[in-house]
């Protein structure tokens, strides 16, 4: 998985590279990009179990810190930068979108490599992916219903069934085919990686045109995005009591977003352009977290027992 998470920016960077130079090899491929998605969804379910809802129980402290930064801070650091640097429409909605999401699965591999709590960051990931469900268009909604037309009720049930239904499908299969899923487990990764590469190639691929003008900029706003994020998990959470391993690990779960799920919505309920924040979001994100993490594994937590109140 580590070794996989590594090589995710450079394939994601060559495809994008391809899908560039070449447009038309993947513009038919835009109808693939819900369903990759529901694919990644359900390699996320077959890694969990129930008892990894269960452990909320356990950490209440940091679960609710993790998802009250998650949806709080990153929506409106994403609607203040994007309104900041005077995005056109179509770019105000995808960085919205990016920080509307929830987290990625990609923190799960991070916290891992960065010596963070793992157990607690699957919880986390788990956790914020069903409230995202609902909250990803209410916060949407919210943040730019004035200025968009935000088909909020279709944007929930295109969510049930993007989202929850596969990671629930994931869960069904891993407690009742488990030892069949351990052995494919290995293979997941691969499959997730394979599917938001292809992802962002087609976003690529459709943008072709626009990326010239309106990469730079809307890239500088992922940069501070994510990189606010992290920061801002980290240091929240070290101000609120958590110790280092919880605090590395929050920093993962609030500066991490699934934004192939921002993508899959921006192409299904608004524009191409729209999708091009969360296809450089998803490049950008695992090299910011690969190096944090790379920095934080050479310095492990001197307690790894989380000394905040359950």
């Amino acid at each position: 998985m580590a070794l996989t998470l590594q090589l995710f920016p450079i394939w994601a960077i060559l495809f994008s590279t391809i899908a560039f130079a070449f447009p038309q090899y993947f513009i038919g491929l835009k109808g693939m990009i819900v369903p990759l998605l529901m694919m990644i969804m359900l390699t996320m379910g077959l890694t969990l179990t129930l008892k990894d809802f269960s452990r909320a129980t356990q950490n209440k402290k940091a679960i609710l810190i993790g998802v009250l930064l998650q949806f709080s801070v990153m929506p409106i650091l994403a609607f203040l930068l994007a309104k900041g640097m005077e995005f056109d429409t179509p770019s105000l909605i995808g960085m919205v979108l990016v920080g509307t999401v929830a987290g990625g699965t990609a923190s799960n591999v991070l916290c891992y490599l960065a010596k963070g709590d793992v157990a607690l960051s699957i919880t986390m990931t788990a956790i914020s992916t069903l409230l995202g469900v609902a909250l990803t268009p209410l916060l949407t909604t919210l943040l730019i219903g004035e200025l968009v037309d935000i088909p909020m009720m279709d944007m929930l049930i295109s969510l049930l069934k993007i989202v929850l239904l596969p990671v629930a499908v994931g869960v069904m299969l891993n407690r009742y085919c488990h030892k069949l899923i351990t052995k494919s487990l290995p293979v997941l990764p691969l499959l997730s990686m394979f599917a938001i590469v292809v992802i962002i190639a087609v976003v690529v691929a459709l943008n072709q045109s626009k990326l010239a003008t309106i990469g730079l900029f809307v890239m500088l706003a992922v940069v501070l995005h994510n990189g606010i994020g992290l920061l801002l998990g980290y240091f929240i959470s070290k101000r609120l009591g958590c110790s280092e391993q919880v605090c590395r690990t929050i920093a993962f779960e609030v500066g991490m977003q699934n934004s192939g799920l921002a993508v899959a919505l921006a192409m299904k309920f608004f524009t191409p352009s729209a999708a091009v924040a969360g296809s450089l979001f998803s490049i950008w994100h695992n090299v910011s977290g690969s190096v944090l993490a790379s920095h934080w594994q050479k310095s492990p937590p001197s307690n790894n027992k989380s000394n905040e109140l359950k």
